[in-house]
């Protein structure tokens, strides 16, 4: 039968192999999650514009990433980018980018709904005021939108978490890899591929609840 045996995580341990992965992977979901908010905010402007050259582009770019594995897209990106630019990015930078524009693609679907859910009414009242097009949206609809769309963009960004497990594909060194390392190092793979499904759990599970908290705030605001 398998034994199982923790005793080689020592904090040397983690602090060598785990906690750089770990930096590493919330460095991705945040610059990720920040990126691809302000890009899908511009995707989701241009499929709400009346102009078709700003909607076909958009759309084009949106339903192609959602239609793509992610995986796929990463070493789109990780094989093709350093051959059209003629020098490597690396595995980091590359990871990067492929995080913040696939996840812009879901990130605009969640603000376009949320632009969607605001009243009508209130775009004609800036339009009244004599506020411009911009004004309106960046004074009255998309501080708005932000705020009803916060738990599910949230939401999102835990997956965007479990997602950057994703990037052993091309190396890049993330948490996961880390305790892979640490397992092979060790030979203990079983073992660190517990715990690190234990941690990956607990994080999603801890900012699941967080969300449900906020979300249970903002529905005591409205």
């Amino acid at each position: 039968m398998l034994t199982l045996d923790f005793a080689f995580l020592t904090p040397a341990v983690i602090s060598g192999y785990i906690v750089k992965g770990f930096i590493f992977s919330l460095q991705l979901t945040l610059i990720a999650m920040l990126g691809g908010i302000i890009l899908g905010t511009l995707l989701a402007l241009m499929r709400l514009s009346s102009k078709p050259w700003l909607i076909l582009p958009a759309a084009g770019y949106v339903n192609t990433m959602r239609s793509v594995p992610l995986v796929m897209v990463i070493l789109w990106f990780f094989l093709l980018i350093p051959l059209v630019i003629g020098r490597p990015l690396g595995a980091e930078v590359s990871a990067i980018i492929t995080f913040t524009l696939f996840e812009a693609a879901y990130y605009s679907e969640i603000m376009r709904a949320g632009i969607q859910s605001i009243s009508r009414g209130q775009v004609a009242a800036g339009y009244a005021l004599g506020m411009s097009y911009r004004q309106t949206m960046g004074l009255i609809v998309l501080p708005q939108a932000f705020r009803n769309m916060l738990p599910v963009l949230l939401t999102q960004t835990i997956i965007l978490f479990q997602d950057t497990s994703l990037v052993y594909a091309i190396g890049a060194y993330d948490l996961l890899k880390g305790f892979e390392i640490a397992g092979k190092n060790f030979n203990r793979p079983v073992e660190t591929y517990l715990v690190a499904a234990v941690l990956y759990f607990v994080i999603s599970f801890s900012l699941s609840m967080l969300v449900k908290k906020l979300q249970q705030r903002i529905a005591i605001i409205r």
